[in-house]
């Protein structure tokens, strides 16, 4: 008896906390936590820090997951991922290997977020390397380089789309329209183009009876079919750079897109036939991280270029119709938990906020980090975590004690 209920708790061990973050965007792929209960008033010098570590150039993101903390970074053109135990930030295991930093414009340094799901762990590099590992010990169960096997062109500042699990499947922003392996053995499901994909993770949507993704490719928006890949529409989207890296936003049969140098729009989905414009102006332009969606209404940093002052803003998703601005925290990014808006600025700034249509309602705010800080703060089980380009990442307490 003893043994057959430590089998089970040894099965179970992996399962996802309620309040976990264990892919990009949370648990629901939306940058929405459904934690509440934690604190916003903080003494002068902000939140307490628990926990502080290194982990090297880049602007992954952390994933947590059954009492671990996962992350990636770059030192001496060879990228770690990292596994931290979530209560103490002691380091419980890393793995690493040969990737060039790609310092173009910027620090470089890997740009995908891990997704863990159950027992495992799955990581992309810029340079196309996927990795599979046992997450609780990081013993690497597969790995493959997408470049050199499919023959894929790397895009300009390389991979940054985090894996996408679906059922049996990794969906993968790499390749001209997305492609699909094994998640048990990494064996290609199906591959699209070779041309240069984009920056954007997969979004899963259904469309009827069918689970599909959208696809956000160098140079258009790409709907298909999630388990055999066939594209159902094409809605062309291109921006200068060919930079198009905010997540789109999904609601209904409707879709919001944004690039920073284009503007953004809203499509209605018909179907399988080329989605329609409901509107398109240049009021939200996403440089990096995507909007939040709460209540009908968008928040996000606006990087575009028609304007040298970067802002954060609100938009009312059904016109388009701006509600407000607010400058001063440069190409931050956002997370929502608690109807509060969880602002990370380009400077290291940490901002609460009411989630509001009416203006810009600060609640709390702390400088806690320094340097450039592009990296979406990710909150879970109490604590929120930032992270700057140079690879300092801290673990903040705001849990009522």
């Amino acid at each position: 008896m003893k043994s057959f209920i430590l089998g089970i708790l040894l099965s179970s061990s992996f399962a996802i906390l309620a309040n976990d973050w264990p892919r990009w965007r949370g648990p629901d792929l939306n940058g929405i936590s459904k934690e509440t209960g934690w604190t916003t008033s903080w003494p002068a010098e902000g939140p307490k820090q628990s926990w502080k570590a290194q982990v090297g150039i880049g602007f992954s993101s952390v994933t947590v997951a059954n009492g671990r903390v996962f992350t990636i970074g770059n030192s001496n053109e060879t990228d770690t991922v990292f596994c931290f135990e979530e209560s103490s930030g002691k380091e419980l295991w890393k793995h690493s290997y040969p990737c060039q930093l790609d310092a173009k414009y910027y620090e470089g340094g890997p740009g995908s977020s891990p997704t863990c799901e159950k027992d495992r762990l799955y990581t992309l590099s810029k340079r196309g390397h996927l990795f599979c590992f046992d997450a609780a010990n990081g013993n690497v169960i597969w790995q493959k380089n997408l470049i050199d096997e499919l023959g894929v062109k790397k895009n300009e500042w390389g991979f940054a789309g985090s894996p996408l699990v679906e059922g049996n499947l990794l969906v993968l922003n790499v390749g001209e329209a997305g492609t699909a392996v094994d998640k048990g053995t990494g064996k290609v499901v199906w591959t699209s183009g070779k041309e240069m994909a984009g920056y954007a993770t997969p979004v899963p949507f259904n469309s009827g009876s069918e689970r599909m993704a959208a696809i956000f490719s160098s140079q258009a928006l790409i709907g298909l079919a999630m388990k055999s890949g066939k594209e159902h529409w094409r809605f062309p989207w291109v921006e200068r750079w060919h930079i198009n890296a905010a997540d789109p936003v999904i609601s209904g049969n409707r879709i919001f897109i944004s690039s920073f140098d284009k503007g953004c729009a809203l499509l209605e989905m018909r179907g399988g036939s080329t989605p329609s414009v409901v509107w398109e102006n240049k009021n939200m332009g996403n440089h990096f991280s995507g909007c939040v969606l709460v209540n009908g209404y968008l928040y996000g940093i606006n990087g575009n270029t028609d304007k040298p002052e970067k802002d954060f803003r609100c938009l009312f998703l059904q016109t388009g119709e701006l509600k407000w601005s607010y400058p001063g925290l440069g190409l931050g990014a956002v997370t929502v938990a608690d109807n509060k808006l969880i602002i990370m600025s380009e400077r290291g700034e940490l901002v609460i906020a009411e989630v509001s249509p009416d203006a810009f309602k600060p609640i709390a705010r702390a400088q806690v980090l320094g340097g450039k800080c592009w990296t979406v703060p990710v909150f879970a089980n109490g604590r929120i975590y930032c992270r700057n380009a140079q690879g300092t990442l801290v673990c903040l307490d705001v849990s009522k004690s």
